[in-house]
């Protein structure tokens, strides 16, 4: 936590943190042209933007100008990209890495390496960055969140859950990610319904997500609890070997 306490947190979908949000009272307020749902609690805020780097950005710099925090958290799902990584994993990595143009965020504090990538990476992608990055774990949104906090002096810092394993092959996702950054989850769940050889694992997607989100909200309350003394407010380590 900083001085002031105040924490803005970012997400890219309200399934990633509805556990930790279950109680928290909401409001939609409107920024630069958008209208934004968040989630309050004590000065606290939780905004959930939008899939990829535009609309994670947007939802950063209306988190930042309405709320004024001291410190920015992206938080949601990643993929691993080390094997040793399984769903559930929390991570609060130290660096954060754009893929776009290899430019480098140093959180100052956590352990570990996530890259920010444009997609939805398959498994033979997860294998290349995990090689040229040294990376840990794969997501859609940090860097450009990191980014927004760094141009107004915020801190920033990056919880993550593993949501996918290293060797997991996922749906066909990206296709249904609007250009607002929505999720279109019904053209999604009519897309897999005529297609029976894909819900074995739409059901493993199913459970994956809701076994991350439980343990991303478990992370989550060390992070914006006062009483949560300073060493409490870590994560679980990883593979250190790459």
């Amino acid at each position: 936590m900083t001085s002031s306490g105040k924490v803005a947190i970012i997400a890219a979908l309200e399934r990633e943190i509805s556990p930790f949000v279950k109680d928290w009272p909401s409001t939609v307020r409107e920024y630069d042209g958008y209208k934004f749902k968040f989630f309050e609690r004590e000065g606290n805020v939780v905004v959930c933007g939008g899939v990829g780097a535009e609309a994670a950005r947007r939802a950063t710099e209306a988190a930042i100008n309405l709320y004024h925090p001291s410190l920015v958290i992206s938080a949601g799902f990643a993929g691993a990209l080390d094997p040793a990584l399984e769903v559930g994993h929390t991570l609060v990595p130290r660096h954060v890495i754009d893929v776009g143009d290899a430019s480098r965020t140093d959180a100052g504090t956590g352990e570990g390496v996530l890259i920010t990538f444009d997609s939805v990476a398959d498994v033979e992608q997860k294998g290349r960055f995990a090689t040229a990055f040294g990376a840990h774990a794969i997501d859609m949104e940090a860097a450009a969140v990191a980014r927004s906090a760094q141009a107004h002096g915020v801190k920033f810092l990056a919880c993550k859950v593993i949501s996918d394993s290293s060797e997991s092959a996922l749906p066909p996702l990206r296709r249904f990610i609007g250009k607002d950054g929505r999720f279109q989850f019904f053209r999604f769940i009519m897309h897999m319904a005529v297609r029976p050889w894909r819900w074995a694992a739409l059901r493993r997607l199913a459970r994956d997500s809701a076994k991350a989100a439980q343990s991303l909200g478990l992370v989550l309350e060390k992070h914006t609890s006062w009483a949560a003394p300073k060493e409490e407010l870590s994560h679980t380590t990883v593979n250190r070997s790459r």
